[in-house]
C-alpha cells in the first residue's frame, strides 16, 4: 500500500468523510486513493478558498473534521482566508496539503514556497510527513488534534514521493484531548458575583450558545438578572421561538459600549473580553468598563456546558428560563430595503434552517426579523474575513442534507468566492442565497465616516464603489448552474424567497437594496 492510500484509509478510519478538494500534480497520488475510499466523499471546488470555507460549515453543523485537498503553498495560500475564520470559530478542519518530492525541493521549481509557514500561520497543529510508513500515524495524529477540545486546524503536509512510496499500512484513530473540567472553586466564585447584585453580564461563545447551553444560562439570567451576551459573531448560535434570547455584542464599539454601560462583573463562557475590531480615535481598544471585574467561568478549552449547568444549579436550583413567543414579521410591501428584506426573510424562514449570514450591513435588521421564528442556526463570519458565506453553507449543506440553507451574502463580500455557486449547482444542494445587492463596498463608506478621515474625492468613490460596471448576479448564477432571480420590491423578494425556499437544490436571488452608507 503507498503512502496516499494509507492517509485515505486512516482519515476514514477516524470518522473523515468528506474531503473539499482543489488537487495538483502532486495530490493526484491521493485522488487515486479516494478511487478505493467510495465512502469518502470527494466535493471538487474551483477556488481553495471554497474548500477551505466549506470545510469549516462542515465541521461547524457536525463538530466532525472534513479534510480539504490543497496544491502546494499558493493552493494554501489562497485558502488562507477562510482557514483564519475556521481558526476564530475552533472548527475541527484537517487540510491536507500536497508538497513537491522530498528529492526535488532542493531544485526550488517554480511551485517551491515555504508550506510550513503558512500553514503556521492558521494552524494549531502541522506536522510534515518524512516517509511512507509514517504516514498514516501522522494523520491519524492530526485528526486526533482537530478534534481535540475546542477544536482547530491541523495540517499535514504530504510530499509527492510520501505519496507515491510503499510501505505503508494505515493507522488506528487516536484518542482526542477531552475539554478540562472547570474547578467547583471557579464556579463559587463566579456564583457570589451572580448573588452580590451588581449590574451583571454573561458573555458566551465557542459551545455556550449551543442548546444545553443557552437553557442553562437561562435560568441563570431568571435567577439572577444577569443580561445575555454572545460573541459578535459566533460560530454557530442556536436561536429561535422556545430557545432563551441572546443579544448579539454590537459590531461597532459604541454600540458595544453602550451594551456593557454600567456593568460591574461580566462573566465569560468561551469568549474573551470583548476587544473593538479596529483602533478608532478617541476610542478604547478594549470595551469592558472601567470598574467592571471580568470573571473567566471557562475557556473554549473547558467543558463549558458542565460548568454553566453547575452553575445553574447553584444560583438557579428552581428557576426556568424565559422563552420569547413565536412570533413573524407581516410579508412587506412597496420599496425593497434592506429592513424590508429582513422581514421578508422572517416572514418565511423555515423550520431546522440553517442561516449563514455574511449580509453585512444589509444585516443590521435581520437578527430582529427572525428572533421569534422557528428553531434555526446561526453561523457568522468568526474571523472578519469576507468571501466565507457562500462556501460556509455550501459545507453546512453537506453537513446537513436534509435541513434547508439560507445564505445571506452581501455582494462585494459575494465575489470573493463567487465560484462556491458552481459547487452548490454540481452537489445539488438545498441552499438559497440571497444577494444584497447595494453596489457597494458599505460597511468602508461607514468607516470612512467614524475614522475622521479627510472628505472622500474620486479615489475613495472609485474604491469603494461596485457599480462600474454593475455585477449581474442573476447571469452569473445561471453562468453557473444555478437558477437565479431579480427582487427590485419587496412583494418581488416575498415571492421568489418563498418559490426557493419551497423547490429542492439552489436558488440564487438578487435583491436589489439601496446602500445604507
Amino acid at each position: 500500500m503507498n503512502g496516499a492510500r494509507a492517509v485515505a484509509r486512516t482519515l476514514l478510519d477516524a470518522g473523515v468523510e468528506v474531503c473539499f478538494a482543489n488537487p495538483g500534480t502532486s495530490e493526484l497520488h491521493f485522488v487515486a486513493a479516494l478511487d478505493d475510499e467510495p465512502a469518502m466523499r470527494a466535493v471538487p471546488c474551483l477556488f481553495e478558498g471554497v474548500a477551505t470555507g466549506a470545510a469549516d460549515g462542515y465541521g461547524r453543523m457536525t463538530g466532525r473534521p472534513a479534510a480539504t485537498l490543497l496544491h502546494l503553498g499558493p493552493g494554501l495560500g489562497n485558502g488562507l482566508a477562510n482557514l483564519h475564520n475556521a481558526r476564530r470559530a475552533t472548527t475541527p478542519l484537517v487540510n491536507l496539503v500536497g508538497d513537491h518530492a522530498t528529492f526535488h525541493k532542493q531544485y526550488d521549481a517554480p511551485l517551491e514556497s515555504d508550506i510550513d509557514a503558512l500553514a503556521r500561520t492558521v494552524s494549531g497543529w502541522v506536522r510534515r510527513c518524512t516517509d511512507a510508513s509514517t504516514a498514516a500515524t501522522d494523520t491519524a495524529e492530526a485528526v486526533a488534534a482537530a478534534i481535540s477540545a475546542p477544536g482547530q486546524v491541523a495540517t499535514v503536509i504530504l510530499p509527492a514521493d510520501v505519496s507515491w512510496s510503499g510501505g505503508a499500512r494505515p493507522a488506528p484513530p487516536v484518542p482526542p484531548r477531552p475539554p478540562a473540567t472547570v474547578p467547583d472553586t471557579t464556579v463559587g466564585a463566579v456564583a457570589e458575583a451572580l448573588r452580590s447584585g451588581e449590574p451583571t453580564a454573561i458573555l458566551l461563545g465557542g459551545v455556550a450558545t449551543r442548546e444545553p447551553s443557552l437553557r442553562a444560562v437561562g435560568r441563570i439570567a431568571a435567577a439572577t438578572g444577569a443580561r445575555l451576551l454572545c460573541e459578535t459573531f459566533p460560530a454557530r448560535l442556536e436561536r429561535g421561538a422556545g430557545l432563551p434570547a441572546v443579544e448579539r455584542l454590537g459590531y461597532l464599539a459604541e454600540g458595544a459600549m453602550a451594551q456593557l454601560d454600567g456593568v460591574r462583573h461580566l462573566v465569560l463562557a468561551g469568549a474573551r473580553a470583548p476587544v473593538s475590531f479596529f483602533a478608532h480615535p478617541g476610542l478604547p481598544s478594549l470595551l469592558v468598563p472601567d470598574g467592571c471585574q471580568v470573571h473567566v467561568l471557562a475557556t473554549t478549552a473547558d467543558d463549558i456546558p458542565g460548568a454553566l449547568g453547575q452553575l445553574a444549579d447553584m444560583v438557579a436550583p428552581h428557576d426556568r428560563p424565559v422563552l420569547p413567543a413565536a412570533a413573524r414579521p407581516v410579508p412587506p410591501t412597496g420599496a425593497l430595503t434592506a429592513e424590508t428584506a429582513a422581514a421578508a426573510i422572517g416572514a418565511l424562514l423555515p423550520e431546522g434552517a440553517i442561516v449563514v449570514d455574511e449580509a453585512n450591513t444589509s444585516g443590521l435588521w435581520l437578527p430582529g426579523a427572525t428572533a421569534g421564528g422557528p428553531r434555526h442556526d446561526w453561523l457568522t463570519l468568526t474571523g472578519g474575513a469576507i468571501g466565507q458565506g457562500l462556501p460556509l453553507a455550501a459545507g453546512a449543506a453537506i453537513a446537513c442534507p436534509n435541513r434547508p440553507v439560507l445564505c445571506l451574502e452581501a455582494d462585494g463580500s459575494a465575489m470573493y468566492t463567487i465560484s462556491a455557486l458552481w459547487t452548490h449547482a454540481r452537489e445539488g444542494l438545498d441552499i438559497t442565497t440571497v444577494v444584497f445587492a447595494n453596489r457597494s463596498y458599505a460597511i468602508l463608506n461607514m468607516e470612512f465616516q467614524r475614522l475622521g478621515a479627510p472628505a472622500g474625492g474620486p479615489a475613495r468613490r472609485d474604491l469603494l464603489d461596485l457599480s462600474r460596471p454593475g455585477l449581474d448576479f442573476t447571469a452569473i448564477a445561471r453562468g453557473m448552474g444555478v437558477p437565479a432571480s431579480r427582487a427590485t420590491t419587496a412583494e418581488d423578494l416575498t415571492t421568489q424567497l418563498a418559490k426557493a425556499l419551497a423547490e429542492p437544490g439552489p436558488h440564487l436571488i438578487e435583491a436589489v437594496v439601496p446602500a445604507l452608507f
